[in-house]
């Protein structure tokens, strides 16, 4: 009976010491996830106190800079500020680098005069480019959110038919998209909770068409609004805007794939018909290479 004991009492002992092993790492991962955070954290706030210190932008800019990032889906109070720290930062780490590189241009990097128009360039350039990252986010994000807004539709459809009010179905469809579409989703979770919170549902839709700035989203808005204004039924107003959506979308794969035979021409004359004129007649050629030297 003693060696079923022992046996016993060392597989608890290994577990012990397995769960006790799993536990430190655990918690050593989430201190290394937690000092993540903070670092993170402390550098957005350090570059968004370089933001309002120094304000390179008018309040026409910053109100155009704020409709970007809010599209973006950047709805911080201290967004504007961070984002006019990025673009210093950049500027500046562009303006250095290229004083430090400028002397390597032949024959003018020697000159003042080069290296601070160097300078200068390059720092304008890092100032342009963090926009045109911002843009390429806004249309990215505007991107995912046209393409599950058809499903989304769909969901309110399910939902206001199930006798829904509008907030609480507006916040299902967003709680089921959180793992699909989670910018979609935000925005809809943002509307939800601006509806309940009572203020105008109107107001609450414009506000969201505003967000996102994207057609599909202002022709779901118009509907809704619509809708409670006239008393007309949501579910099928709805279902056709869903219908409508996928058929838009449906036209723009076809537009895409008509449009593929002509850009792929150049991709073929420069990669596919070199390659096939070298097997048809790399054979010929060294067949006539032979028949020259033997002779």
């Amino acid at each position: 009976m003693a060696g079923p004991r022992s046996r016993t009492r060392a597989q608890i002992t290994e577990r012990m010491r397995e769960a006790t092993l799993l536990d430190s790492e655990t918690s050593t991962a989430y201190a290394a996830a937690r000092l993540r955070a903070n670092l993170k954290k402390g550098l957005s706030r350090r570059i968004a106190a370089l933001g309002e210190r120094v304000p390179i932008l008018n309040p026409g800019q910053r109100a155009e800079l704020h409709v970007k990032l809010t599209h973006a889906g950047f709805r911080d109070q201290r967004a504007i500020s961070t984002m006019v720290g990025i673009k210093l930062v950049a500027g500046t780490a562009a303006g250095f680098s290229a004083l430090a590189l400028a002397p390597a241009i032949p024959r003018f990097g020697d000159y003042l005069v080069i290296r601070l128009l160097a300078l200068a360039g390059a720092f304008v350039l890092g100032l342009i480019v963090p926009e045109y990252a911002l843009g390429a986010l806004v249309r990215r994000r505007q991107k995912k959110i046209l393409a599950c807004l058809p499903d989304a539709l769909d969901l309110l459809v399910i939902c206001t038919n199930a006798g829904n009010s509008l907030p609480v179905s507006i916040k299902r469809v967003a709680y089921e998209l959180r793992a699909i579409c989670p910018p979609l989703a935000d925005e809809l979770s943002v509307t939800a909770d601006e509806l309940h919170v009572g203020s105008n549902s109107a107001t609450a839709l414009r506000n969201l068409a505003a967000r996102v700035d994207v057609p599909s989203v202002q022709a779901l808005v118009t509907t809704l609004i619509q809708s409670q204004e006239y008393g007309t039924p949501i579910s099928q107003a709805l279902r056709t805007l869903s219908r409508a959506e996928r058929n838009d979308q449906m036209t723009a794969l076809e537009e895409k794939a008509a449009k593929l035979a002509t850009k792929i021409t150049l991709p073929m004359m420069l990669f596919i018909l070199p390659t096939v004129a070298v097997i048809a007649g790399g054979p010929a050629v060294i067949r006539l290479m032979s028949v020259f030297t033997s002779q």
